[in-house]
Protein backbone atom coordinates (compact mmCIF):
# COMPACT_ATOMS: atom_id res chain seq x y z
CA UNK A 1 0.00 0.00 0.00
CA UNK A 2 1.53 3.58 -0.87
CA UNK A 3 1.42 6.45 1.92
CA UNK A 4 0.15 9.50 -0.36
CA UNK A 5 -2.05 11.32 1.74
CA UNK A 6 -4.23 9.30 3.68
CA UNK A 7 -2.47 7.76 6.64
CA UNK A 8 -5.34 5.33 8.29
CA UNK A 9 -3.49 2.35 6.30
CA UNK A 10 -0.40 2.56 8.16
CA UNK A 11 0.33 -0.44 10.89
CA UNK A 12 -2.02 0.16 13.85
CA UNK A 13 0.96 0.91 16.10
CA UNK A 14 2.41 3.25 13.94
CA UNK A 15 1.16 6.71 15.60
CA UNK A 16 0.71 9.98 12.76
CA UNK A 17 -0.30 12.91 14.12
CA UNK A 18 -0.97 14.31 10.82
CA UNK A 19 -4.17 11.80 10.56
CA UNK A 20 -6.46 14.47 12.78
CA UNK A 21 -3.52 17.16 12.82
CA UNK A 22 -3.10 17.15 16.43
CA UNK A 23 0.02 19.11 17.62
CA UNK A 24 -1.47 19.60 21.60
CA UNK A 25 1.24 19.71 24.63
CA UNK A 26 -0.60 16.58 26.01
CA UNK A 27 0.18 13.93 23.56
CA UNK A 28 3.55 12.93 23.29
CA UNK A 29 5.16 13.71 20.03
CA UNK A 30 6.24 10.18 19.14
CA UNK A 31 4.06 7.87 20.45
CA UNK A 32 0.40 10.14 20.94
CA UNK A 33 0.61 8.53 24.43
CA UNK A 34 -1.24 11.27 27.06
CA UNK A 35 1.33 12.60 29.29
CA UNK A 36 1.03 12.15 32.77
CA UNK A 37 2.45 16.04 33.37
CA UNK A 38 2.68 19.19 31.87
CA UNK A 39 6.04 18.90 32.50
CA UNK A 40 7.11 16.10 30.29
CA UNK A 41 8.75 17.85 28.20
CA UNK A 42 11.82 17.92 26.14
CA UNK A 43 14.02 20.40 24.57
CA UNK A 44 14.18 20.44 20.88
CA UNK A 45 17.80 21.65 20.70
CA UNK A 46 19.04 19.11 23.45
CA UNK A 47 20.51 20.75 26.60
CA UNK A 48 23.97 19.59 26.44
CA UNK A 49 23.99 21.37 22.89
CA UNK A 50 22.44 24.14 24.03
CA UNK A 51 24.69 24.81 27.36
CA UNK A 52 28.22 24.19 25.06
CA UNK A 53 27.48 26.71 22.65
CA UNK A 54 25.72 29.00 25.30
CA UNK A 55 22.25 28.95 22.45
CA UNK A 56 19.42 29.10 25.62
CA UNK A 57 18.58 32.44 25.29
CA UNK A 58 20.23 33.74 21.55
CA UNK A 59 16.85 34.26 19.39
CA UNK A 60 15.46 31.90 17.04
CA UNK A 61 13.04 33.23 14.24
CA UNK A 62 10.11 30.84 13.09
CA UNK A 63 8.57 31.12 10.49
CA UNK A 64 5.66 33.59 11.03
CA UNK A 65 8.30 36.22 11.98
CA UNK A 66 7.98 35.59 15.21
CA UNK A 67 10.62 35.25 17.56
CA UNK A 68 11.52 32.87 20.19
CA UNK A 69 14.39 31.39 21.76
CA UNK A 70 16.43 28.16 21.48
CA UNK A 71 15.25 26.91 24.74
CA UNK A 72 11.78 28.08 24.37
CA UNK A 73 11.28 24.97 21.74
CA UNK A 74 10.18 22.01 23.10
CA UNK A 75 8.25 18.66 22.59
CA UNK A 76 5.52 17.01 24.44
CA UNK A 77 7.15 13.32 25.03
CA UNK A 78 6.20 10.77 28.00
CA UNK A 79 9.09 10.19 30.31
CA UNK A 80 9.24 6.80 29.84
CA UNK A 81 9.92 7.28 25.92
CA UNK A 82 12.69 9.83 26.86
CA UNK A 83 14.42 7.56 29.29
CA UNK A 84 14.47 4.66 27.32
CA UNK A 85 14.72 5.73 23.27
CA UNK A 86 15.61 9.42 23.03
CA UNK A 87 18.07 9.80 26.06
CA UNK A 88 20.25 6.88 24.79
CA UNK A 89 20.46 8.14 21.31
CA UNK A 90 21.49 11.61 22.90
CA UNK A 91 24.28 10.34 25.09
CA UNK A 92 25.94 8.29 22.58
CA UNK A 93 25.96 11.23 19.69
CA UNK A 94 26.94 13.92 22.40
CA UNK A 95 29.56 11.52 23.41
CA UNK A 96 30.71 11.39 19.60
CA UNK A 97 30.46 15.19 19.14
CA UNK A 98 32.47 15.44 22.29
CA UNK A 99 35.38 13.10 20.09
CA UNK A 100 34.69 14.76 16.63
CA UNK A 101 35.21 13.96 13.20
CA UNK A 102 36.29 10.59 13.82
CA UNK A 103 34.08 9.26 16.31
CA UNK A 104 30.97 10.73 14.06
CA UNK A 105 32.42 8.50 10.86
CA UNK A 106 31.94 5.56 13.25
CA UNK A 107 28.77 6.00 13.77
CA UNK A 108 25.97 4.09 12.49
CA UNK A 109 24.45 6.96 9.65
CA UNK A 110 20.80 5.74 11.01
CA UNK A 111 21.48 6.94 14.51
CA UNK A 112 22.74 10.55 13.05
CA UNK A 113 19.61 10.67 10.37
CA UNK A 114 17.37 9.93 13.82
CA UNK A 115 18.89 12.22 16.19
CA UNK A 116 18.72 15.14 13.07
CA UNK A 117 15.28 13.96 12.33
CA UNK A 118 14.21 14.73 15.76
CA UNK A 119 15.77 18.11 16.28
CA UNK A 120 14.29 18.77 12.44
CA UNK A 121 10.78 17.57 13.34
CA UNK A 122 10.78 19.45 16.85
CA UNK A 123 10.77 22.50 14.96
CA UNK A 124 8.17 21.95 12.85
CA UNK A 125 6.04 20.55 15.44
CA UNK A 126 6.47 24.29 16.95
CA UNK A 127 5.97 25.78 13.67
CA UNK A 128 3.14 24.09 13.55
CA UNK A 129 1.40 24.83 16.62
CA UNK A 130 2.61 28.82 16.08
CA UNK A 131 0.56 28.84 12.67
CA UNK A 132 -2.37 26.80 14.27
CA UNK A 133 -2.60 29.56 16.85
CA UNK A 134 -1.87 32.53 14.23
CA UNK A 135 -4.05 31.23 11.94
CA UNK A 136 -6.83 30.86 14.86
CA UNK A 137 -6.50 34.10 16.22
CA UNK A 138 -7.29 36.08 12.74
CA UNK A 139 -10.67 33.40 12.95
CA UNK A 140 -9.09 31.03 9.91
CA UNK A 141 -8.23 27.51 9.53
CA UNK A 142 -4.80 25.93 9.70
CA UNK A 143 -3.97 25.29 6.00
CA UNK A 144 -0.96 23.82 5.28
CA UNK A 145 0.31 21.85 1.33
CA UNK A 146 -0.41 18.26 1.24
CA UNK A 147 3.15 17.69 -0.38
CA UNK A 148 4.86 19.34 2.66
CA UNK A 149 2.35 17.16 4.87
CA UNK A 150 3.27 13.98 2.82
CA UNK A 151 7.00 14.61 3.72
CA UNK A 152 6.51 15.74 7.51
CA UNK A 153 4.21 12.30 7.87
CA UNK A 154 6.81 10.20 6.09
CA UNK A 155 9.46 11.55 8.54
CA UNK A 156 7.16 11.43 11.74
CA UNK A 157 6.96 7.55 10.86
CA UNK A 158 10.51 6.50 10.43
CA UNK A 159 11.41 8.39 13.76
CA UNK A 160 9.00 5.87 15.26
CA UNK A 161 12.00 3.23 14.40
CA UNK A 162 13.39 4.81 17.83
CA UNK A 163 10.50 2.53 19.79
CA UNK A 164 8.94 0.60 17.08
CA UNK A 165 10.72 -2.16 15.10
CA UNK A 166 10.60 -0.43 12.03
CA UNK A 167 13.08 -0.83 9.59
CA UNK A 168 14.34 0.23 6.25
CA UNK A 169 13.82 -2.94 3.22
CA UNK A 170 17.16 -2.27 1.10
CA UNK A 171 17.46 1.43 0.85
CA UNK A 172 18.45 4.61 2.97
CA UNK A 173 15.87 7.30 3.30
CA UNK A 174 18.47 10.37 3.35
CA UNK A 175 21.46 11.40 1.66
CA UNK A 176 24.48 12.30 4.14
CA UNK A 177 27.65 13.45 3.94
CA UNK A 178 30.23 14.34 6.38
CA UNK A 179 33.68 16.23 6.33
CA UNK A 180 36.61 17.20 8.36
CA UNK A 181 35.97 21.26 8.41
CA UNK A 182 38.82 23.17 10.22
CA UNK A 183 36.46 25.23 12.15
CA UNK A 184 37.43 28.23 14.48
CA UNK A 185 37.44 27.40 18.01
CA UNK A 186 33.43 27.10 19.40
CA UNK A 187 31.69 27.97 16.24
CA UNK A 188 28.23 27.01 15.84
CA UNK A 189 26.85 27.04 12.42
CA UNK A 190 23.43 25.41 12.26
CA UNK A 191 20.82 25.62 9.18
CA UNK A 192 17.57 24.12 8.53
CA UNK A 193 14.76 24.24 5.32
CA UNK A 194 11.64 22.70 6.91
CA UNK A 195 9.86 22.75 3.38
CA UNK A 196 12.73 20.67 2.00
CA UNK A 197 13.76 19.10 5.30
CA UNK A 198 17.13 19.74 4.70
CA UNK A 199 19.33 19.86 8.10
CA UNK A 200 22.82 21.27 8.34
CA UNK A 201 25.15 21.40 11.08
CA UNK A 202 29.31 22.58 11.34
CA UNK A 203 30.71 22.78 14.79
CA UNK A 204 34.33 21.05 16.43
CA UNK A 205 36.39 19.58 13.71
CA UNK A 206 33.18 18.90 11.15
CA UNK A 207 30.66 19.25 8.98
CA UNK A 208 27.44 17.57 8.51
CA UNK A 209 24.46 17.39 5.71
CA UNK A 210 21.36 15.96 5.86
CA UNK A 211 18.63 15.90 3.30
CA UNK A 212 16.31 13.83 5.29
CA UNK A 213 13.51 12.46 2.84
CA UNK A 214 15.30 12.47 -0.83
CA UNK A 215 16.01 8.35 -1.04
CA UNK A 216 19.80 9.34 -1.46
CA UNK A 217 18.79 11.54 -4.61
CA UNK A 218 20.54 14.11 -3.40
CA UNK A 219 24.21 12.60 -2.34
CA UNK A 220 23.50 10.88 -6.11
CA UNK A 221 23.18 13.83 -8.05
CA UNK A 222 26.62 15.80 -6.56
CA UNK A 223 28.54 12.70 -6.41
CA UNK A 224 31.10 14.25 -8.68
CA UNK A 225 31.46 16.76 -6.95
CA UNK A 226 32.09 14.47 -3.66
CA UNK A 227 34.12 12.23 -5.02
CA UNK A 228 36.99 14.72 -5.72
CA UNK A 229 36.69 16.59 -1.86
CA UNK A 230 36.36 12.70 -0.11
CA UNK A 231 39.02 12.72 2.43
CA UNK A 232 40.04 16.12 2.52
CA UNK A 233 39.61 18.36 5.17
CA UNK A 234 37.87 21.88 4.10
CA UNK A 235 37.68 25.03 4.87
CA UNK A 236 34.78 26.01 6.23
CA UNK A 237 34.22 28.52 3.01
CA UNK A 238 34.26 25.57 1.47
CA UNK A 239 32.01 23.56 3.07
CA UNK A 240 29.43 26.42 3.33
CA UNK A 241 29.84 26.09 -0.71
CA UNK A 242 28.95 22.55 -0.21
CA UNK A 243 26.37 23.38 2.08
CA UNK A 244 24.96 25.57 -0.36
CA UNK A 245 24.89 23.13 -3.56
CA UNK A 246 23.20 20.64 -1.31
CA UNK A 247 20.07 22.88 0.25
CA UNK A 248 19.93 24.48 -3.86
CA UNK A 249 19.47 20.96 -5.26
CA UNK A 250 16.95 19.83 -2.39
CA UNK A 251 14.87 22.50 -3.66
CA UNK A 252 15.58 21.61 -7.16
CA UNK A 253 14.05 18.21 -6.22
CA UNK A 254 10.82 17.37 -7.34
CA UNK A 255 9.95 14.00 -6.48
CA UNK A 256 7.44 12.99 -3.04
CA UNK A 257 9.41 9.60 -2.25
CA UNK A 258 6.50 7.10 -1.44
CA UNK A 259 6.78 3.67 0.27
CA UNK A 260 4.99 0.13 0.27
CA UNK A 261 4.51 -0.90 4.15
CA UNK A 262 4.81 -4.63 5.26
CA UNK A 263 4.00 -5.90 8.67
CA UNK A 264 5.77 -9.03 8.90
CA UNK A 265 5.69 -10.84 12.31
CA UNK A 266 6.21 -8.08 14.50
CA UNK A 267 8.63 -6.46 12.43
CA UNK A 268 7.24 -3.40 10.13
CA UNK A 269 9.37 -2.93 6.89
CA UNK A 270 8.97 0.23 4.65
CA UNK A 271 10.52 -0.43 0.78
CA UNK A 272 10.67 2.52 -0.99
CA UNK A 273 8.88 3.03 -4.61
CA UNK A 274 10.97 4.15 -7.50
CA UNK A 275 12.00 7.92 -7.41
CA UNK A 276 11.16 8.26 -10.95
CA UNK A 277 7.30 6.55 -10.81
CA UNK A 278 5.97 6.95 -14.09
CA UNK A 279 6.97 10.64 -14.96
CA UNK A 280 10.01 11.02 -17.40
CA UNK A 281 10.83 14.31 -16.08
CA UNK A 282 14.23 14.16 -14.57
CA UNK A 283 14.46 13.89 -10.67
CA UNK A 284 15.70 18.00 -10.65
CA UNK A 285 14.57 20.16 -12.19
CA UNK A 286 16.77 22.89 -13.80
CA UNK A 287 19.83 24.20 -12.17
CA UNK A 288 19.83 28.08 -12.58
CA UNK A 289 23.32 29.59 -11.81
CA UNK A 290 21.92 33.11 -10.71
CA UNK A 291 19.56 31.34 -8.18
CA UNK A 292 22.34 29.62 -6.92
CA UNK A 293 24.38 32.84 -6.27
CA UNK A 294 21.87 33.91 -3.70
CA UNK A 295 21.79 30.45 -2.03
CA UNK A 296 25.51 30.94 -1.73
CA UNK A 297 26.19 34.39 -1.24
CA UNK A 298 23.56 33.70 2.07
CA UNK A 299 26.13 30.75 3.40
CA UNK A 300 29.21 33.13 2.52
CA UNK A 301 27.69 36.19 4.79
CA UNK A 302 30.82 35.81 6.93
CA UNK A 303 33.42 36.48 4.22
CA UNK A 304 31.06 39.10 2.40
CA UNK A 305 31.14 38.01 -0.67
CA UNK A 306 27.98 39.42 -3.12
CA UNK A 307 26.12 37.77 -5.39
CA UNK A 308 27.48 40.12 -8.40
CA UNK A 309 31.40 39.16 -8.00
CA UNK A 310 29.89 35.27 -7.20
CA UNK A 311 28.54 35.16 -10.86
CA UNK A 312 30.67 37.83 -12.34
CA UNK A 313 31.14 34.76 -14.64
CA UNK A 314 27.36 33.89 -15.21
CA UNK A 315 28.25 30.09 -17.11
CA UNK A 316 30.90 29.22 -13.64
CA UNK A 317 29.68 31.21 -10.41
CA UNK A 318 32.76 31.92 -7.92
CA UNK A 319 34.52 28.81 -6.22
CA UNK A 320 36.54 27.88 -3.45
CA UNK A 321 35.97 24.21 -3.97
CA UNK A 322 37.30 23.77 -7.54
CA UNK A 323 39.79 25.56 -9.59
CA UNK A 324 39.13 26.55 -13.22
CA UNK A 325 40.08 22.60 -14.38
CA UNK A 326 37.21 21.42 -11.89
CA UNK A 327 40.74 20.10 -9.94
CA UNK A 328 40.03 20.42 -5.90
CA UNK A 329 41.59 23.12 -4.27
CA UNK A 330 43.31 22.40 -1.01
CA UNK A 331 41.85 24.01 1.99
CA UNK A 332 44.72 25.22 3.58
CA UNK A 333 45.90 27.07 0.57
CA UNK A 334 42.86 29.67 1.17
CA UNK A 335 44.02 32.64 2.42
CA UNK A 336 40.70 33.43 4.02
CA UNK A 337 39.81 33.88 7.66
CA UNK A 338 38.10 30.60 9.15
Amino acid sequence: MKIVLIFATMPAQIYSPFTNFNFSNNKCFLTGQNLNSPEEQIQVFPQWLMSRYELENKPFKLLDESMATYKDLKLPCTAEVNERYLEPLENEIAAAFDTGYEALKALDEDKLFLWAGKLLYGIIFNEIQAGIKLQHSQGEEFNISQSIIHKFNNLHMMLQSLNLPVEFDGFKPYSLVLFKVDNAENVFGYRDEINTLTFSLRIKDFGLILCLQDNGANARYHKEALDKIADHTLHPIQFEELNARFFYSAYLFNRLPEYDIFTIGETISLEALPLRGTSSKPLFDDWMNKTYGQVLENFWKNWGFLLLEIIKNPEKPMSFLFNADGEFINGQDLKLPL
